[in-house]
């Protein structure tokens, strides 16, 4: 299984972004998939989680700016990031878990909040 993510990039504060991330090579649904972010010189965070596709649980930080969401299929994971802060800067990763436990990571993708 791969996870592919796709969507950072530059934006201005106070601006929006759309993460995506897609699986391939599995053909079953996953039991959690979320995104993690790690800034400079920081421990990487739990951002959000969709667990079952049917619940979502966010970061305090984040609550009511970013929205997590999958798609039709529970293998493509999405986050809307809106009212973006300088301090959302970092490289967001996203995460799946499958129902048997099987953990895979994405190779990140950099956010830049700046003016």
């Amino acid at each position: 299984v791969q996870l592919q993510a796709s969507g950072g990039g530059l934006v201005q504060p106070g601006g929006s972004l759309r993460l995506s991330c897609a699986a391939s090579g599995s053909t079953s649904s996953f039991y959690v998939m979320g995104w993690y972010r790690q800034a400079p010189g920081k421990q990487r965070e739990l951002v959000a989680l969709s667990i079952s596709g049917a619940t979502a649980k966010y970061a305090d930080y984040v609550k009511g700016r970013f929205t997590i969401s999958r798609g039709d299929a529970q293998t493509t994971v999405y986050l809307q990031m809106n009212s973006l802060k300088p301090e959302d800067t970092a490289v967001y990763y996203c995460n799946a878990v499958t129902w048997g436990a099987n953990d895979y990571w994405g190779q990140g993708t950099l956010v830049t909040v700046s003016s």
